[in-house]
């Protein structure tokens, strides 16, 4: 068994957006010498995926073209990421890549919110905004580049908006920002407190994604257990009828559109509990983000994150009695400082005790601005990756276990890629880039988008194989 490596340079981007960019890119029809052209870049989370559709959607129905290289490029945009240093990195470097392969470039994101830092590395750039800064990043462009004589019978747009995701699922983001202060954070202060969108609003746009051939909806949000928390959770309206502002509420109205409805960023509320019958009832996949971070409630308390670690597992118990299908996937931080080797012990028996089917794991580095910087103890960067590696090396193994009981088993598949080599889909058990896949070596008569139902014939302890059962 090999043990996944930490990787230093290692960032929350996904690889989706450029693809479906570059697609979009060669499906449209860019004219020589007619309208400016824009390069975009998107860095980062689905949340960050979600903020650069809105503003290509914008760019594209003023008549801007979107290209997917610097040199076709009027200008560039680069949607960054300042989660992590790993991440903000990432970010500086593509600022300076795009810089020197084109010259004329604006800065929005996450990061944008240090702009100091960014000027000091990159004092050319041309402008920078913070997150969802949407209408400013377009009225930069227009400082920057003619804009074009649209012709709205020649530049339709879909009625969804741009997407930067395969046109089979979507990111469907419920609110912006965080009331938590956990203190290894610093996204409250890139982008503020917690602001629900208007329920009504949600849903229009879900089922509006819904009627273009979306068959997967993935809710996301900094805190979606908060969701209308900050509007003490009131009524509106949608399709004639009122809505609390909820997540269960939420929830229960996307589960009548027919489509796989998949909730990320879960905070471990006691409101949880509400969701799981809607999960056991079908309306909802039964599939839970739901970040843990750790098990020993010392630990917890300095994190500031929820500290009833034993109330934990009852809950988990008690889910899974509700909802016998439900797969749970978590993060946690190993290497916190002051962490003891029994508090570490103590995360590793949570992991036995919890049997969590996914599972991600960080090793604890300082982010400028985080409170935990300022903790006393620091744990070591050779004890950080030898407690990561033992982490990775328990969940390895309850993973594979677990996947191994779904050898025989004949499960509903998404597909998202076919190529000469086969299919690769997803079950319900697993989210777009974070999670595992199943295979369909030699299947190629299938196509992105496609529901087939699978006979699991071999697990890993990440990934699947089958072949399609015909009807």
């Amino acid at each position: 068994m090999t043990v996944k490596q930490f990787d230093p340079t290692q960032t929350t981007t996904m690889d989706t957006p450029k693809k479906v960019i570059e697609q979009q890119s060669q499906e449209s029809t860019v004219i020589e010498g007619g309208n400016a052209r824009v390069g975009f870049v998107s860095l980062g989370c689905p949340k960050n995926l979600v903020d650069s559709e809105r503003i290509l959607t914008q760019l594209r129905t003023e008549g801007y073209d979107v290209v997917p290289t610097y040199n076709d490029a009027d200008l560039v945009i680069v949607n960054t990421c300042g989660f992590i240093d790993s991440a903000v990195q990432e970010s500086l470097d593509t600022i300076g890549e795009a810089l020197a392969e084109n010259g004329k470039v604006i800065v929005t994101g996450c990061l944008g919110v240090k702009e100091d830092e960014i000027r000091e590395v990159h004092p050319n750039v041309l402008a920078i905004t913070g997150p969802h800064a949407y209408e400013t990043v377009v009225e930069q462009v227009h400082d920057n580049l003619p804009k074009p004589t649209h012709n709205p019978f020649e530049d339709l747009i879909p009625e969804q908006g741009v997407k930067l995701t395969p046109r089979h699922y979507a990111y469907l983001k419920i609110s912006e920002g965080c009331n938590h202060r956990c203190t290894f954070c610093i996204i409250p202060s890139m982008r503020g407190d917690l602001v629900s969108r208007p329920v009504g609003e949600v849903l229009s746009e879900a089922e509006r994604l819904s009627n273009a051939g979306v068959k997967e909806l993935l809710v996301i949000s900094q805190d979606t257990s908060a969701y209308g928390v900050d509007v003490k959770n009131k009524t509106g309206f949608w399709d004639g009828m009122p809505v609390k502002t909820g997540m269960t509420e939420l929830a229960e109205q996307l589960g009548h559109m027919g489509v796989w409805v998949r909730l990320h960023y879960v905070y471990p509320y006691p409101s949880v509990d509400k969701v799981i019958p809607l999960m056991a009832q079908g309306k909802v996949l039964p599939y839970l983000d739901i970040p843990f971070q750790h098990a020993n409630k010392r630990i917890l308390k300095l994190m500031k994150r929820p500290t009833a670690a034993e109330r934990t597992l009852e809950r988990i118990k008690k889910w899974r009695e509700i909802c016998p299908e439900l797969v749970i996937r978590s993060t946690f931080i190993v290497g916190f400082p002051g962490e003891t080797e029994e508090e570490f012990q103590e995360l590793l028996d949570f992991l036995d005790e919890a049997q969590l089917d996914r599972v991600g794991c960080f090793k604890y580095s300082e982010v400028e601005g985080a409170v935990a910087n300022d903790l006393p103890d620091p744990v070591d960067e050779a004890t950080k990756q030898d407690r990561y590696e033992r982490f990775m090396l328990k969940q390895q193994k309850i993973s594979a276990d677990r996947l191994q009981q779904r050898v025989g088993l004949i499960m509903q598949v998404l597909i998202d890629e076919v190529d000469e080599e086969g299919a690769i889909g997803r079950t319900y058990a697993d989210a777009p880039e974070i999670d595992g896949v199943v295979y369909l070596n030699g299947d190629t008569s299938v196509q992105p988008g496609d529901f087939v139902d699978v006979l699991i014939e071999h697990a890993d302890e990440y990934d699947l194989w089958g072949s399609r059962v015909e009807e």
